[in-house]
């Protein structure tokens, strides 16, 4: 188990603590298309905050979902991406983005 996940009780336990949160189904979301920039992720999701941005990058990145390039120019360039296993993912949270969108077409 990776440092920042508990102890989980069933697979749907471990999954939610690695992918569960207010940001990171939408970063994964995101980078479904492809690399994208710090910056560019910082536009991309509304309401979140430079700092956790890159909190919630860390635990992605720690959880092996997402992989940070960094290359070595001035100013700084850090590319994101998804790894397979966060590749993985995506069918599923389009699922939950389907469902998402029936509720509140219901509401």
């Amino acid at each position: 188990m990776k440092k920042n996940i508990q102890k989980a009780y069933c697979a749907v336990d471990y999954a939610f603590q690695r992918i569960g949160g207010k940001y990171k189904g939408r970063i994964l979301w995101v980078l479904r298309e492809g690399l994208l920039r710090y910056g560019e992720l910082n536009r991309a999701i509304v309401g979140i905050t430079p700092k956790m941005l890159t909190q919630t990058l860390k635990e992605l990145e720690a959880d092996e979902l997402i992989t940070r390039k960094v290359y070595s120019e001035v100013p700084p360039k850090v590319e994101y991406s998804l790894t397979e296993t966060g590749k993985e993912l995506i069918p599923f949270i389009s699922q939950m983005r389907s469902w998402g969108e029936k509720q509140i077409a219901a509401n």
